[in-house]
């Protein structure tokens, strides 16, 4: 390494026999990824400009939606085809260290708790799922509604009553929304719960009811996605959606660089 360049990190797995880095993959910066070993561990990692990735140079990136997008695609891109050869932990985005050798110290100093994160995931995969309703399929019935609403009654009353029909089909959908998890996390041996996405970004309509992480192992894998799609037919009026398999980025925790990640900011 030279005094140019620092050190990307983009997930930790277990040291291959061979030493072989995974084939035909490039980072952030159209980098090469390789692999520093250490504690009988592999970081996955890339050679960047410092000049581009310093704490200045990723200040200004980070207030750039463009480039983040694109960067934090090709992080993703580099763990996704990390994990199609063995486990992997992934490590947060912007995990920048000076040099190689920091890089190996940090493997043996966390010796003990990637080992044990590897343990816990192996064998089991991430897969997400998010609920959509609308709002109006969990409206009271008219029937169940008080006079209030009906004509001539005042303004304030009916919007009080409007209030009430809408906090009504919030609960309705929140609670189908729990039945769903509460089935989906029998298959899982640990699930963790995302808040909703905005739904400008996330370009959808209605509400997101459920956006949850689930940690499956990998011969039940058919067994849970067929759970989602039964689920999506028992209850016609929640859109189901599956994502996965994915390696298991909410089930791990990114380790704490000792003084050398170059950013605090990190993209949420």
């Amino acid at each position: 390494m030279t005094d140019t360049l620092a050190t990307w990190l983009y997930a930790v797995t277990a040291a291959p026999e061979d030493g072989t880095p995974p084939q035909g993959l490039t980072g952030v910066a159209d980098e090469p990824v390789r692999l520093v070993e250490g504690a009988g561990l592999a970081a996955v990692v890339g050679s960047v400009p410092l000049a581009d990735f310093d704490e200045d140079a990723l200040r200004g990136h980070l207030e750039d939606l463009e480039w983040l997008e694109r960067t934090a695609r090709a992080h993703h891109r580099v763990i996704n085809g990390a994990a199609r050869h063995g486990q992997v932990i992934p490590l947060r985005f912007a995990t920048l260290y000076h040099d190689d050798d920091r890089v190996r110290a940090m493997l043996r100093e966390r010796r003990e708790d990637f080992t044990d994160t590897l343990r816990r995931v192996a064998g089991r995969t991430e897969w997400g799922v998010k609920a959509y309703v609308d709002p109006r399929s969990f409206l009271p019935d008219p029937d169940e509604s008080e006079d209030e609403g009906s004509p001539g009654t005042a303004y304030l009353m009916r919007r009080r009553a409007q209030r009430q029909d809408q906090e009504t089909a919030h609960l309705r959908a929140t609670e189908r929304a729990e039945e769903i998890h509460s089935s989906l996390a029998a298959l899982a041996v640990a699930t963790a719960a995302h808040p909703p996405q905005d739904s400008a970004l996330a370009a959808y309509e209605g509400w997101m009811v459920l956006n949850n992480s689930y940690l499956v192992p990998d011969d039940l894998t058919e067994d849970f996605t067929a759970l989602v799609r039964a689920l999506g037919e028992r209850y016609p009026a929640v859109t189901l959606e599956v994502s996965g398999p994915w390696p298991p980025y909410s089930f791990t925790a990114p380790p704490k660089p000792a003084g050398d990640a170059q950013p605090e900011e990190k993209p949420s």
